[in-house]
């Protein structure tokens, strides 16, 4: 049995209901555009997903109803409210939901679409970066992959402390004032097992002994 331990961040793990309730393409990306710019209104969402606002004011109060958004205290009117998303993590995937067809399917929906999400914007930074960020920005960002062979256990272990460590950074960030030229970023984590794995993969293991490992492990990192 794998061990799995807790994050040590805020984190959201959605019951059967609220899954149901976030397996719409549209709620999907308006949880995306909160998560990537901030508070919005619905006429502001319409604009940046090109909807009506009266198709984003409708899937924001059913977001609201389960907690996925929430309205920003102090700000706006009856007429123009502001939209956030609460902090923390949400958890879509669980091997309580799998139990089920109809939850097996809208996870698989909503991952999905915040995968199809993920995809457009850093296709959007690989193809049209270099032409409209500068020096700075292009010597930071990166795109990297790396391959290893893992167990189960091991990969949990990889997987939490890249988590922890990713959130204690941006805490930090957070809590500093704002510098000059911030900007909204991006920045994905996948760790998997990969599929359809040939038979000779199973050829390049740890041999016994003081020998060297013939395991592959490769780092790739990409700009644009």
């Amino acid at each position: 049995m794998v061990t799995v331990r807790e994050p040590d961040f805020p984190l959201r793990k959605v019951d059967t209901a609220s899954l149901k309730a976030l397996a719409h393409p549209l709620r999907v990306q308006i949880l995306e555009m909160l998560s990537r710019y901030g508070a919005q209104t619905a006429c502001g969402l319409a604009d940046l997903l090109g909807e009506s606002s009266g198709a984003t004011s409708y899937h924001l109060r059913q977001l609201a109803k389960f907690d996925f958004v929430r309205e920003v205290e102090g700000k706006g009117t009856a007429r123009e409210r502001w939209w956030e998303r609460p902090p923390g993590a949400i958890q879509i995937t669980s091997p309580e939901l799998a139990t089920s067809p109809a939850t097996q399917e809208a996870s698989r929906l909503v991952s999905r679409e915040f995968e199809r999400n993920r995809q457009t914007v850093l296709a959007d930074f690989m193809e049209h970066g270099v032409d409209v960020l500068d020096a700075d920005w292009l010597q930071v960002a990166t795109v990297s992959t790396i391959n290893a062979r893992m167990s189960a256990d091991q990969l949990a272990r990889y997987a939490h402390a890249m988590e922890a460590l990713g959130h204690k950074l941006l805490e930090e960030i957070r809590s500093e004032p704002e510098e000059d030229g911030a900007r909204p970023v991006q920045i994905h984590f996948n760790a998997f097992p990969i599929l359809g794995v040939p038979a000779s993969a199973g050829e390049a293991r740890k041999p016994s002994g003081n020998a060297k490992s013939t395991q592959p492990q490769s780092s790739e990192g990409k700009k644009p």
